[in-house]
Formats: structure tokens, C-alpha cells, sequence
């Protein structure tokens, strides 16, 4: 039956191939180059930038002159370290925070160390991290000697002192708990400045550099939020996550400290952002919208939220007081770059020039500076000169119900000057899973496939995020079941609209995505005519053992949302369920996956071996959970369209 199965899949395939018309091939040099830039923030003054740009194989950091161009001071590591994020901590100096990749730069890890460098490129130092250890003196002050090895993450850059910030501290363990520090951006001295009543906590301060805010969670993952009326007052807790039945995460404050905004969960619907009165515990909603999560917003130098996005079909933004004065001045910048999305990346101290980033679905992004004076924008930095957004296709939201009722949101992205008929389609659930989504934004995926011919359909099955907490939840333990049907029921919605051609579809995704696809072959054997995994997890059994490797709380959770049950974990495992997977299936990863262990694929890929289903593979040993190298993934994007060209047409990859 197999062997009979395979002639179909092949004389589909040779079909296909015979009468797709002879088009150029795609140019995949532009998808897989190197952004020119990644993240740019303006010094205090205004007189640098500081910028991550491609060093070498990774990001480094560049400090350049803002007057002349001219680069004054350059940071970077050796092969698989990078830059992970940055601050200006005063008008000379930078705090920089490491990530090492354990595969594509979307999913560096950050490693809690923290460097600083002076903008003329002097006094590059380690100020904590476990690459180095620095004796400190002092009552209050800690020797690392003493402490062992630890992590630090930045809560506040106290713009009103060019010689300390705030940091979170954590020792390097399974199961470790934070406390606040005050750390000398020169020395590295650091003093003790709180803990909280959890063990692993964020906090967030006021604009006086005060610790107001401590949420977080023990091994249980119950979320609890606390406050306190200063640095001696008692720690109240305003939120149990057992109790409220959702999570309260704190945003900041108003520039008067007298009002704090929460972002708050509901048992049904989506988030609200809620305003706390400080003095009297009253809260009242600002936002709430009916469908999305909000996304907070930030545009003045203190640092307090002022709106939020609405991540839908297009964003959009809403404001607590639409008449104040950076509310007005975010929405001139809207109106000026119609269709797209607006971001204050950093500013002045004073205000007066703001860096501001526009991006839309077919534009990674561009730099641009607002003259508060003028109100002018000119044009600074595109962040991939190898985009031409008018080349590039449009994705546009699409809405959906599944099988019991629940709506579905997602993106449906058509090749250029095409009319969305009877299209081959490449289905692309995204990783994750939970809290992951979907957005409007540019996606090298979907660009890259519509540029090959097919329509390209994303949906934020349940269990991803921006839908609210029951959403979210409704994906608990749903590997192989409702998630896996919720990508399924829009398939076949693509196929009832006359999107797609129904003998003309395949399944690919990264990560849990991967899993999405090769189960999707098992759920739906009818829809698809192939299916690709990248860097992806096949084996659920497994995954729950190298969760309880990694403490008792990455093993609560894999209780929570992944199951216990050993055989229903298998019973839902692509590489338990090889022989009802009738369909030629692609398989690439890396050696060096820390997030899904090649071992995934190697067994994948054997267990399809023996179940006679013809498997294709790439491995690259020294990438990770996503390829890092330009050659490696314009090789996996090559093997994939010429995947996909053999099974339900399409174009392959320019020579």
C-alpha cells in the first residue's frame, strides 16, 4: 500500500513539475543578507549613536559620531556571542548586555553578563557576568568570590545618575531567586538594594529610581504581584494569580508617581491596561479592546507607557489621554508614515530629537529622526538594504472559525499582482507555541514563499498569544489535538474560500511549527501533499525529559501545558506515528539546538526511514535552533523551494 501510495505522490509530483511554466527562479541573496543594522539608539545628548551591526559572522556594537558618521568605538565577541540589547547609562557611556546563540539571532539567549564601554571606545570593561570575577570591597558591597557564579539583567538606568543603574541578580542554578542591586557602571561595585517575596521576580520602579513593583512566581509558576510605598515600606500583595485566577504585570508609572499602570488578565477576553491610584488602591480600565491583547507603548524619556499597540489585521495605537502631548506627537508620526508602524526607539534628555522606527509588512524596518522643534523626519538608516519594499508582497488578516466555535485570526499572504484563486499554499503554523503570534510585520518566511508562487497562510491557532488568557489556555495539553485541528480547519476554510488549490497544499514550520506540520500529515492525510520541519520537535516523551533536567519549574510547567501522561504523550508524537504519514516530508536542524535537541530529528527522520515515507534531510552540526550562517540558510531555503516545486509546483531558487 505504501509503495502504491509513493507511485501517486510522484506521479503528482511529476505532473506538477511537467506543467508548471518556465519562470525565473527566486533570488534568495536578498531574504537571507545580513541586516545592515539592527537596533540604533541616540546618546543622552544626541552627539552618538549606538548601533548592533553585522561583525563578522555576529552583531557587534558601533558607536558612531552623530555629526560626521565616523565611528568612534567598536564591541564584539568571537563566533556565537552577541549583542543582546544596550542602554545609554549617561551621554559617554553604554551598558551592554550579552546573548549566545544557540541558533538564529530571533533566538539568542542572554547569558546575564554586563559590559560597558565609553562612546570614544575606552575603559571596555566587565562589570558582572561569569567570564571574569573582580574582587569588591566595602560592608555592603559583594566580592564574587564569595557569591559564585551569577547573572544580572538592567531593571533602570536612573537617568538622574550618570554613575549607577538598578540590575537583577540572580545565581546560575535551576531553580534561583532575584534581589535588586545598585552596580557603579565604571567599577562594577554593587550594593544590596531589595528581594522579593518570590524567588523568581521582576521588578519595576518609579521615576524616582525607587523598586515600587516585585512580580513573579516560586517552582509552583503561581504568578503574585506585590507593592510597596518605598524603599523601607512593607511589600503588599495586590495580585494572586491562584486567587485573581490571571496575572497583574505592572508598567510603570505616571511622571508623578501617583498613578501605576497594569497590565491585567481576565478570565475571558482579552488583557486591559488598568490604572492604579497609588493612594487610595482605586483602579480603573483605560484600554480594552475586544479581541487583542494590548501591547504597552513608550515614548518619553521617563519611560512611562502612554497607550498601547493593537496587534489585528494592521496595528493600531490608543492612548490613556489622546491630548497629551506625546500622544499628539505619536499620531503626527502615524499620519506621516501612513500604512506602517511607528516605534520611539530612544530620544534626547531633553526631548528635542527622538530616533523613530517605521516598518511595515514589506518593510523590515527604517530609521528615522523627529525634530520635536520642526517636526520634521528625516531619513537615517534602513535596517536591510537588500529589501525593496515595493517588491515585496502584502499580507492581509484573515478570520476564521474552528470546528467548535472558537474564532481564529491570521495572515494570508499572496505573490505579488496575484488574485488570491486557486493558489498552491504553504500552511506556516508558527512556534512556539504558547504566547507565540503572528503579526502584520514583515516575515522572511512568507516573502520568500510568496515570491516563489505560493499563497502563504498563518494562523494563531489557540494557545498562542494576544487573544487573552482563556485563548491562550485553551491550548493546555492540546499538542496533536485542538491546536492541531485549529490549523487544520483553516486549511480546509483556505480551500472552501477558493484560496487555495486543493491538490496543490503542503505544511511547514520552525519548532513547535515543525511538529504542527508532520502532525498535520497524521490529523488531515487528505490536505496535504508534503510537509517540512526545521529545527523542530517531534517527541513529546522526550521533551518532557529534558524539561525535568532543568528544574522543577520548567517541570511544572511541561505538566501544565504539555501533559504527564507518558503513553498520551507518545500517542501524540509525530515520530511514534511515522506510518500514517503518507506524504514526502523535508527535515533540517542543527547540531548545536539547545531548544529542540537534534536527537528530535535524528529519530524523526529514522522512524520515517523505517516506515518506508521518503525523507530528505540537511543537518548542519555546528547551527542551532535556526541557522545563523548566510550560506546555510540560503541552502536550506534552496533544498526547501526545490522541496516544494516537486510536490505542488511553484518556483525553485535562482542558480
Amino acid at each position: 500500500m505504501k509503495w502504491v501510495k509513493g507511485l501517486a505522490v510522484l506521479g503528482l509530483a511529476l505532473c506538477c513539475a511537467w506543467f508548471a511554466p518556465a519562470r525565473a527562479g527566486v533570488d534568495l541573496g536578498r531574504y537571507v543578507a545580513d541586516d545592515s543594522f539592527g537596533t540604533i539608539k541616540l546618546s543622552p545628548t544626541g552627539e552618538y549613536y549606538a548601533m548592533t551591526v553585522q561583525l563578522e559572522a555576529q552583531y557587534g556594537l558601533v558607536i558612531m559620531r552623530r555629526a560626521d558618521r565616523e565611528v568612534t568605538a567598536t564591541f564584539r565577541f568571537s563566533r556565537g556571542t552577541d549583542i543582546h540589547d544596550f542602554w545609554w547609562v549617561n551621554p559617554e557611556r553604554v551598558l551592554i548586555a550579552v546573548a549566545e546563540n544557540f541558533g538564529s539571532r530571533e533566538d539568542a539567549l542572554p547569558t546575564g553578563e554586563l559590559y560597558a564601554i565609553n562612546a570614544d571606545g575606552s575603559r571596555r570593561d566587565l562589570l558582572i557576568g561569569w567570564r571574569g570575577r573582580v574582587e569588591q570591597t566595602g560592608s555592603r558591597l559583594i566580592s564574587r568570590k564569595q557569591e559564585g557564579l551569577v547573572a544580572a539583567h538592567l531593571i533602570d538606568t536612573l537617568p538622574g545618575d550618570d554613575r549607577s543603574v538598578l540590575i537583577r541578580v540572580h545565581a546560575i542554578g535551576r531553580d534561583p531567586s532575584t534581589v535588586v542591586e545598585r552596580m557603579d557602571v565604571y567599577s562594577g561595585r554593587r550594593s544590596r538594594v531589595t528581594s522579593a517575596p518570590v524567588a523568581w521576580a521582576d521588578y519595576v520602579t518609579d521615576n524616582t529610581g525607587t523598586v515600587r513593583f516585585a512580580y513573579g512566581s516560586n517552582t509552583d509558576n503561581v504568578s503574585r504581584t506585590y507593592l510597596r510605598a518605598g524603599d523601607d515600606a512593607p511589600w503588599m500583595l495586590i495580585n494572586d494569580q491562584r486567587e485573581s485566577g490571571g496575572l497583574v504585570v505592572p508598567l510603570g508609572f505616571s511622571p508623578d508617581d501617583t498613578t501605576a499602570y497594569l497590565q491585567v488578565e481576565h478570565a475571558t477576553g482579552p488583557d486591559s491596561i488598568v490604572a492604579l491610584d497609588i493612594a487610595s488602591g482605586e483602579r480603573r480600565e483605560l484600554l480594552r479592546d475586544a479581541v487583542l491583547d494590548p501591547v504597552p507603548v513608550y515614548v518619553d524619556a521617563a519611560g512611562a507607557p502612554i497607550g498601547a499597540y493593537f496587534h489585528g489585521a494592521q496595528p493600531r495605537v490608543a492612548f490613556f489621554d489622546p491630548e497629551a502631548p506625546q500622544a499628539r506627537m505619536l499620531r503626527s508620526l502615524q499620519a506621516a508614515f501612513a500604512d506602517q508602524t511607528v516605534s520611539v526607539t530612544s530620544a534626547t534628555r531633553d526631548g528635542g530629537i527622538r530616533l523613530v522606527r517605521v516598518g511595515s509588512d514589506v518593510d523590515p524596518g527604517s530609521y528615522y529622526e523627529f525634530d520635536s522643534r520642526t517636526k520634521g523626519a528625516d531619513f537615517v538608516f534602513a535596517r536591510s538594504a537588500a529589501i525593496d519594499p515595493a517588491q515585496m508582497a502584502n499580507r492581509r488578516g484573515v478570520s476564521l472559525r474552528a470546528r467548535d466555535g472558537l474564532p481564529l485570526h491570521g495572515f494570508l499572504t499572496v505573490p505579488r499582482d496575484t488574485d488570491a484563486r486557486d493558489l498552491p499554499l504553504v500552511v506556516l503554523p508558527h512556534g512556539g507555541p504558547y504566547g507565540i503570534f503572528d503579526t502584520w510585520g514583515y516575515d522572511t518566511d512568507s516573502q520568500i514563499l510568496a515570491a516563489a508562487g505560493y499563497a502563504v497562510l498563518q494562523i494563531n491557532f489557540r494557545g498562542s498569544g494576544n487573544y487573552g488568557r482563556a485563548f491562550r489556555h485553551a491550548g493546555a495539553r492540546e499538542w496533536g489535538g485542538r491546536m492541531q485541528d485549529d490549523v487544520t480547519d483553516a486549511t480546509r476554510w483556505a480551500v472552501e474560500q477558493g484560496i487555495a488549490d486543493p491538490d496543490r497544499i503542503c505544511i511547514y514550520g520552525a519548532s513547535y511549527g515543525a511538529y504542527a506540520a508532520l502532525m498535520g500529515t497524521v490529523r488531515a492525510p487528505e490536505l496535504y501533499r508534503c510537509a517540512a520541519g526545521y529545527v523542530g520537535v517531534y517527541d513529546l516523551p522526550r521533551i518532557r525529559t529534558e524539561n525535568r533536567r532543568q528544574g522543577r519549574s520548567a517541570s511544572t510547567w511541561t505538566g501544565e501545558w504539555l501533559g504527564t501522561d507518558t503513553a498520551t504523550l507518545a500517542a501524540a508524537s509525530p515520530t511514534r506515528l511515522a506510518d500514517g504519514i503518507g506524504v514526502p516530508v523535508f527535515l533540517a536542524a542543527g547540531g548545536e539546538d539547545m531548544i529542540a535537541p537534534v536527537e528530535h530529528t535524528r529519530l524523526m527522520e529514522r522512524a520515517l526511514k523505517r516506515a518506508d515515507v521518503p525523507v530528505e534531510t540537511l543537518y548542519y552540526p555546528n547551527e542551532g535552533h535556526g541557522f545563523y550562517n548566510v550560506e546555510h540558510r540560503r541552502e536550506f531555503y534552496r533544498r526547501l523551494l526545490d522541496f516544494l516545486h516537486r510536490h505542488i509546483g511553484g518556483r525553485q531558487a535562482a542558480s
